[in-house]
């Protein structure tokens, strides 16, 4: 699965548990009490003030971080 900004935070969390911390290191809050966030990856990013160029280093290091998990 290649992450992309149009991905749900909810999916992102189930298939990748390992991405919570990622999130939580960015200030994207990504699980409270438990239970995934509902929204995008985007929209996350957006309520935190991502600029374009953050958004797109965010999703590489996502997806590089997922990579690892499965090689």
């Amino acid at each position: 699965m290649k992450i992309k900004s149009e991905t749900p935070i909810e999916e992102l969390v189930q298939e990748y548990p390992e991405t919570v911390i990622f999130l939580s290191q960015k200030g994207i809050r990504c699980i409270i009490c438990g239970e995934p966030i509902w929204g995008t990856l985007d929209e996350a990013m957006q309520e935190k003030g991502f600029t374009g160029d953050m958004k797109y280093q965010t999703l590489l290091d996502i997806n590089q971080l997922v990579n690892q998990k499965n090689r």
